[in-house]
């Protein structure tokens, strides 16, 4: 799965529900390929999630055309192990998420048919916590 090779900080702050407000300005525009796939709401997307849009685009593009995925997770989200006492500081490093806002582009694909790139990105979306669109380069 996805996670950065060294960080600034081992635990940072989560950060508020600012963090995630506005559209996203860099990222927004298709670069790579001919389809992709753009959110549509603010969220946190798990090194997980990620990993399972990626493997259901490569499935049902039969390993056909090229995946790219322009999100990456760099953020730490540190938690409690479950029926602890207060105190004793902060939790360790659980997952890795990415901070996605809306606009933003989570996979594109090249290379394939676009009735196949419109289901393998379809089956993707799926597997996301957040709406998303489905949109194209092609005239």
């Amino acid at each position: 799965m996805l996670s950065p090779k060294r960080t600034r900080y081992r635990k940072p702050h989560r950060g508020g529900s600012r963090a995630s407000q506005g559209v996203a300005t860099k990222g927004n525009t298709l670069i790579f390929g001919e389809f992709g796939l753009q959110a549509l709401a603010p969220a946190w997307i798990t090194a997980r999630q990620i990993e399972a849009g990626r493997r259901v685009i490569t499935r049902a593009a039969k390993r056909g055309g090229k995946v790219y995925i322009r999100i990456f997770p760099q953020k730490a989200i540190c938690a409690r192990p479950a029926e602890t006492r207060m105190g004793s500081g902060k939790g360790s490093p659980e997952y890795w998420v990415a901070v996605v806002k809306p606009g933003r582009i989570l996979y594109e694909i090249q290379g394939i048919a676009a009735p196949l790139a419109e289901s393998a990105l379809t089956l993707a979306s799926a597997k996301m916590p957040l709406r998303t669109k489905i949109i194209s380069n092609l005239k």
